[in-house]
C-alpha cells in the first residue's frame, strides 16, 4: 500500500541479496503519521533486528507534504506524534546497543525541531554514517559554531566517509549535481574552500549582516547568535512558498522565495547565503544568486564558516 504496488513488499528481497554480497546499505524510513508510525514503526525496527541486522544505519525521517501533494490521508506531524516517534527510536537504540553494540537507528533533525527537543550529544550519532541526509546535521552545526578553531567541536566524533561519498566522487549526470564546478572527491569535499561570494555592489564588511536559511535552519540559529550579543546581526527566516506545505529546510530554498524576502530588507546590509541551497551555482527553481534583489555573499554551510563570515571568529 505504502508504495502503491500490491507487488511492493517483495523489493525486501533485493536488500537482502544485497546484503548476503556484503554491500554496506543504509536504510530510511519515511514515517507517516498515522499510517507507519506506532505500532508499526515498532515492528518495522523489530523486523529490522530480526532480518537485516547488517544494516549499516537506518534513519526515521517525517514524511514531508508540499503544496503539491494530492494524495489523501498524508500529512504532516504533530508535536506529540513527533515526540512519540523520537521516544520510539530512542528505546530502539537501546535494544539495539544492547544485542549489537551499535544504535542502528536515528531520527533526523527535523524530528528534534518538531517535538522541541534539544538534540543528542554527538558522540551518540556513532561517527554521524548518514549526515548528508539530516541525521546530525544540526548538532555538528552547533557545535562547529561554538568551538575553538580548528577545534571542530564534536570531540572527534565528526562524519566519516559520508553516506554520499561514493556518488560525490562519481560524475554528475544521472546522480546528484555537485554545488562546485571543480571535480569533487571524498578527500575535496573534507577541506572543500568557501564558495566565492557574490558582490555585485560591495558591502562594507562592518555592515549589518542578516543570516538567510530556511524554518528549520532559523530554530537552530538564532539561539547561536543571540548568544553572540551582537545587534548588528540577525536570522532572516525564508518561507518557502515555492514548494508550501511543510517543507522547512535551508537546502530547498529557492530563488523566488529569497528574492519576495529580500524585496523587504534593505539595501547596503550584508545578506549571508548558505552553499546548500545552491547546485552548479542554480537554485531549484533555476535562479542564480545574481538575480536575487540584493547582493548576497555564498557562505559554507558549516557553523565555524558562519563564524568567519559575521566576524566573529
Amino acid at each position: 500500500r505504502m508504495l502503491n504496488n500490491r507487488r511492493g513488499a517483495t523489493s525486501l528481497r533485493w536488500l537482502r541479496a544485497l546484503l548476503d554480497h556484503g554491500i554496506e546499505v543504509h536504510g530510511q524510513i519515511v514515517v507517516c503519521p498515522g499510517t507507519n508510525d506506532g505500532t508499526v514503526l515498532e515492528g518495522t525496527l523489530l523486523g529490522v533486528l530480526d532480518q537485516f541486522p547488517e544494516l549499516a544505519s537506518v534513519c526515521a525521517v517525517p514524511l514531508g507534504v508540499s503544496r503539491h501533494n494530492a494524495v489523501a490521508g498524508l500529512r504532516p506531524h504533530t508535536r506529540s506524534e513527533a515526540r512519540a516517534t523520537l521516544e520510539t527510536v530512542h528505546e530502539w537504540q537501546q535494544t539495539f546497543l544492547e544485542v549489537l553494540g551499535r544504535r542502528v537507528v536515528f531520527a533526523s533533525d527535523e524530528y528534534y525541531l518538531l517535538a522541541q527537543e534539544p538534540f543528542p550529544p554527538c558522540k551518540s550519532y556513532e561517527g554521524f554514517p548518514m549526515h548528508e541526509d539530516g541525521i546530525g546535521m544540526a548538532r555538528m552545526f552547533q557545535d562547529s559554531f561554538q568551538a575553538a578553531p580548528g577545534g571542530g567541536g564534536t570531540g572527534g566524533a565528526g562524519p566519516t566517509t559520508g553516506f554520499f561519498a561514493w556518488v560525490d566522487g562519481a560524475p554528475a549526470e544521472g546522480y546528484r549535481s555537485p554545488r562546485t564546478s571543480e571535480p569533487l572527491t571524498a578527500e575535496s569535499l573534507r577541506s572543500r574552500p568557501q564558495p566565492p561570494m557574490h558582490t555585485e555592489s560591495r558591502i562594507p564588511h562592518g555592515a549589518p549582516v542578516a543570516v538567510l536559511t530556511g524554518t528549520y535552519g532559523a530554530s537552530v540559529l538564532r539561539p547561536l547568535i543571540g548568544a553572540l550579543d551582537r545587534d548588528d546581526v540577525r536570522v532572516l527566516e525564508v518561507t518557502n512558498h515555492f514548494f508550501g506545505g511543510n517543507t522547512a529546510v535551508a537546502g530547498l530554498m529557492v530563488g523566488a522565495d529569497l528574492s519576495r524576502v529580500l524585496l523587504t530588507e534593505p539595501a547596503g546590509h550584508r545578506y549571508l547565503l548558505p552553499d546548500v541551497c545552491l547546485s552548479r551555482g542554480q537554485f531549484l527553481d533555476g535562479m542564480t544568486p545574481a538575480d536575487l534583489p540584493r547582493p548576497v555573499e555564498v557562505v559554507k554551510t558549516d557553523g565555524w564558516a558562519l563564524r568567519e563570515a559575521i566576524g566573529n571568529p
